[in-house]
């Protein structure tokens, strides 16, 4: 009896050895939290006990407040751009409104040889490979895409116009165009 015991104990021992090794590289508690110096205007990143990992001034802006595996910085002569833990550089973010795009449904804009795509907004990996002229926001689970299309000036902003938008869902697959609904 004391021996089955025994190696019930050694057994359970070793698969919960097993399945407690197989955790991802970052850990919740591994994450960088951006700072900055107002007077300065200078950011950087600090460890979680206040070790300063990434110093002031290198980036000229982060949006990222807590960079787990991806951070978007602004890098000078760069513009907005998404950074790794090693401070790669994995592509550009597409520029909105004087930032860098914000994410619907779980998406933002990327950029990549004047191609726009998308990544996801929670892991910074990227989603939809940058392949189009134009692609405006996920909305209902689909996005408006274009191939061809001109930028059209309207005082201080410009807006997109092309004969051939298509419709992609968050795989990139092209789908029908979006029935829309009118309330009263």
């Amino acid at each position: 009896m004391k021996r089955n015991q025994a190696l019930n104990f050694i057994v359970l021992s070793l698969l919960f050895g097993f399945l407690t090794s197989c955790r991802p590289a970052i850990k919740n508690n591994d994450y960088l939290i951006s700072f900055n110096d107002t007077i300065k205007d200078q950011w950087g990143y600090k460890n979680r006990i206040g070790e300063i990992v990434i110093p002031l001034g290198k980036y000229a802006r982060c949006f990222t407040d807590t960079f787990k595996t991806y951070a978007i910085v602004v890098k000078k002569n760069s513009g907005f751009i998404a950074i790794d833990r090693q401070e790669s550089v994995l592509y550009e973010v597409f520029p909105f409104d004087n930032g860098p795009d914000e994410p619907f449904e779980g998406l933002f804009r990327i950029l990549a040889d004047k191609k726009i795509g998308y990544a996801d907004a929670l892991t910074g990996k990227v989603v939809i490979k940058p392949q189009f002229d134009c692609a405006r926001p996920f909305e209902k689970g689909v996005a408006e895409v274009s191939t061809n299309c001109k930028t059209q000036p309207e005082g201080e902003h410009s807006s997109w116009i092309s004969d051939n938008w298509l419709y992609i869902d968050k795989n990139g697959n092209r789908v029908d165009k979006p029935l829309t609904t009118t309330s009263k």
